[in-house]
């Protein structure tokens, strides 16, 4: 009688050997993260767009976060926290699939999955790569998020808000913050694909897939980039929400040194940290989400596509 075969263990699947995966799996785990990453702290992000707005009415200025949130819960809601998320998640699906898939390709085309090797700066130079990309479709979407956040923000709701700044300002004002956005952006983007890649060598030098140390190694990369570059996301938000100012000097601000006297002009270079904490705050969970819902996402569709 022939013995019975022994079940076959299920394959451990190496998580660094799977390279990064192929264009679909990247794009949809991108999506994937970039929904998850800016949809769990919108919030947060509204408190700080209210506190880096520069010449605030009385009304809208706060002393710190936990102040911000309860003065705008309790004169305007609790839902006014949430305004313009519709514009996000719109636009965060498609960025986010974009930047995680040219990252991966410029990633493994400069040669940053080969052996166990560090590479910090093929990293870095690939997230700035990806930023490039991904923020030439995201900041029209930035745009009219950070209107609808602002105090005293009339529009009805997202498509109204893009018809206005378009009827009054023109396609410009969707993109006269995209030199500093990418200014931003890309020493955020290199600063924390860079790190995450370093701290991820020492807190999972077996390279597995693993939630917890995706999780912390994209915390504390993110807290890192955004304490970093916050005087930039000053001089952001104040060009992407000039046409809700009363200045009229703000109001045609024409770019990043423009917005950067004024912002020193007015109040000095402590003006530029205006927002730093709720920035950390909002960005370090939202990055540690970002990257361990895109590990997540990626780890099982392509031990799927191995599987099929």
């Amino acid at each position: 009688m022939a013995e019975p075969i022994p079940p076959v263990e299920a394959e451990e699947i190496d998580y660094e050997s799977l390279g990064g995966g192929s264009l679909a799996s990247n794009l949809l785990a991108g999506a994937f993260a970039g929904i998850m990453e800016h949809t769990v702290m919108y919030p947060i992000d509204a408190i700080k767009t209210r506190m880096q707005i520069v010449n605030p009415s009385p009304s809208a200025m706060y002393s710190g976060i936990v102040h911000a949130a309860g003065q705008i819960s309790s004169t305007e809601g609790v839902r006014s926290l949430w305004r313009g998320i519709g514009s996000v998640v719109l636009g965060a699906g498609p960025a986010h699939a974009i930047y995680f898939a040219t990252y991966e390709a410029v990633k493994h085309n400069l040669g940053g999955n080969i052996g166990d090797e560090h590479h910090p700066f093929v990293s870095g130079f690939a997230g700035a790569c990806a930023t490039t990309a991904s923020d030439a479709l995201m900041n029209p979407f930035d745009v009219v998020k950070q209107r609808m956040q602002v105090h005293g923000s009339t529009y009805t709701s997202i498509l109204d808000c893009a018809r206005t700044v378009y009827r009054k300002e023109g396609l410009s004002a969707f993109y006269v913050s995209y030199p500093t956005t990418l200014a931003m952006t890309i020493p955020f983007t290199a600063i924390q694909f860079a790190a995450y890649d370093s701290l991820s060598k020492v807190l999972n030098p077996r390279k597995k897939y693993d939630p917890l140390s995706h999780c912390v190694a994209g915390g504390l990369a993110g807290a890192f980039g955004a304490a970093l570059t916050t005087p930039l996301d000053v001089i952001k938000t104040l060009l992407q929400t000039r046409g809700t100012s009363r200045d009229e000097r703000i109001r045609h601000c024409k770019g990043l040194m423009d917005a950067a006297t004024i912002i020193r002009e007015r109040e000095g270079f402590k003006g530029f940290l205006r927002g730093l904490q709720p920035r950390v705050v909002t960005t370090m969970p939202s990055t540690a989400i970002c990257w361990t819902a895109y590990e997540m996402a990626k780890f099982y569709l392509i031990r799927s596509n191995r599987e099929g």
